[in-house]
């Protein structure tokens, strides 16, 4: 008898459908780059979500530190409120220019903050400068015979530092008297004006200068051109004139107390015992000894202006955020 099997053909088990994506070849492959490309997009999802929590976390700490240094910080003008007699100090550190520290804007500001307290007994300018600006000199020493002025019973005195120089002793000799140490290099009365010129180098490298201008002396004292003669004529002259206009200010603030010598305009450096002799300066003292000695008090209060600490920190931690927000979210290319 013939079972109804026998009809069947092949093996009894059903045959597994095959999909056409694993018979490509190299189909693994591309199974193995998904799944390592939905990790990486794993991780960067999870260090961006880390970075943002920093983030917040510092921006809670840095809501807290703002919070309790503006209220334990009530900056200089608190803290000469409650000092009593005192001498003030302003700090002329460094190249004198619009753009630095030692800038006619911040020196004239804690000068009137010092001649405006009614505590102060007298003003010392620390001065360490080499120059600079002729113009921003002139402003603070314009500055300081104006609020002499305005306050006759305030003196002032410059104690110089490791050099004063240049514009640093155009305004020095605007105080009522001048202290120095010893080895302080003191000095240098006179104007230099300097540059380069580039005409034979660009001949030897084959370089044509091609200079177009309306009016015949725009290009005055191009480096790239021959030096003229009328040029450097015309910048004698304006040399001379400010060279005269700091012998005015210096025998104006000095007086008989300069020595004749003919070198001493000539834009050399002296020591502080030479200056000494040459009258430069008035005696050999510190801040503190001027203090002590001079006006009768112990205590130094600072009115140099600085850059408010907060903004500081501000800017500092501005850009290391910007710096990790850019590092962490920017495309690579790796």
């Amino acid at each position: 008898m013939n079972d109804n099997n026998d009809n069947w053909t092949g093996s009894a088990e059903p045959v597994a459908q095959v999909s056409s994506a694993q018979t490509k070849p190299g189909w693994e492959r591309d199974v193995l780059e998904k799944v390592a490309l939905a990790g990486i997009q794993e991780q960067r999802r999870g260090r961006r979500w880390s970075i943002f929590f920093k983030m917040l976390m510092f921006a809670y700490l840095f809501i807290i530190l703002f919070i309790v240094l503006g209220k334990n910080s009530g900056g200089i003008d608190s803290a000469i409120g409650s000092s009593g007699k005192h001498a003030a100090l302003i700090e002329i550190n460094g190249v004198i220019s619009a753009s630095t520290e030692a800038n006619a804007d911040s020196v004239v500001s804690g000068l009137r903050k010092a001649f405006k307290n009614k505590q102060t007994v007298g003003v010392i300018l620390r001065i360490n400068s080499p120059g600079g600006s002729p113009v921003q000199s002139g402003y603070i020493a314009d500055e300081i015979n104006r609020l002499r002025g305005l306050h006759p019973d305030i003196p002032v005195y410059a104690v110089l530092s490791d050099i004063c120089a240049s514009g640093g002793y155009y305004i020095a000799v605007n105080a009522d008297e001048i202290y120095a140490d010893k080895a302080t290099l003191v000095g240098s009365i006179g104007v230099v004006m300097n540059g380069f010129g580039f005409v034979e180098a660009m001949k030897d490298l084959g370089v044509e200068r091609r200079l177009l201008t309306a009016g015949s002396n725009k290009g005055f004292l191009d480096p790239f051109s021959p030096l003229k003669e009328d040029e450097t004529a015309h910048v004698r002259t304006l040399l001379s004139s400010m060279h005269n206009q700091f012998i005015s200010v210096v025998k104006a603030g000095r007086g008989d107390r300069l020595k004749d010598d003919p070198k001493l305009f000539s834009g050399l450096l002296w020591t502080g015992e030479q200056g000494l002799e040459l009258g430069l300066v008035d005696g050999l003292g510190s801040s503190s000894y001027v203090a002590r000695e001079i006006l009768g008090v112990d205590n130094i209060v600072d009115y140099t202006q600085q850059e408010p600490y907060l903004e500081k920190l501000l800017g500092n931690f501005g850009a290391s955020v910007g710096n990790t927000v850019v590092s962490a979210f920017a495309p690579k290319l790796q």
